[in-house]
């Protein structure tokens, strides 16, 4: 009962904590991963971590790709992949990447009421030797949409 009760503490801390603006990760948003077998932590090289993605206008989807290399001797193994808001959502290889690889990250960010600059954060867990941890970005600058003219 008591796990059941603190299961469902971090369901509400992490829906509470996933607002508009909030882009730092908590203990109750970033969960461990569970850690690797021995000797099965490999690295991993991000070609294109951190992205500047212009300008777009309010309620277009951007699409995004975050390009990464199993640069280690072992299969990597992408386990979780957290957005820092709800406005973002990300999808990753299932498969594990064979050393010497590359694979993709994607995303896509929701700017319907979110004018101006937006920094977004999505949180990788990988089998990776020194942290499991990973933190991927964008920026975006939203301009407000144009108001359409009342019709007669």
């Amino acid at each position: 009962m008591k796990s059941l009760t603190v299961a469902l503490a971090l369901v509400v801390i992490t829906a509470i904590g996933c607002k508009d603006g909030d882009q730092t990760p908590t203990e109750s948003n970033i969960t461990a991963s569970a850690p690797a077998a021995p000797g099965a932590l490999t690295r991993i090289e991000w070609i294109d971590s951190a992205k500047n993605m212009g300008k777009i206008n309010e309620g277009q989807k951007l699409q995004i790709a975050f390009r990464f290399k199993n640069a280690g001797d072992k299969p990597l193994v992408i386990q979780a992949v957290r957005p820092g808001c709800g406005c973002t959502v990300a999808d990753y290889p299932k498969e594990p990447i064979a050393p010497g690889k590359e694979a993709v990250i994607t995303g896509s960010f929701d700017s319907q009421g979110r004018e101006g600059l937006q920094h977004k954060e999505i949180y990788v867990s990988a089998n990776t030797e020194g942290t499991t941890e990973h933190k991927i970005s964008f920026d975006v600058e939203v301009a407000k949409s144009p108001v359409k003219p009342a019709s007669n």
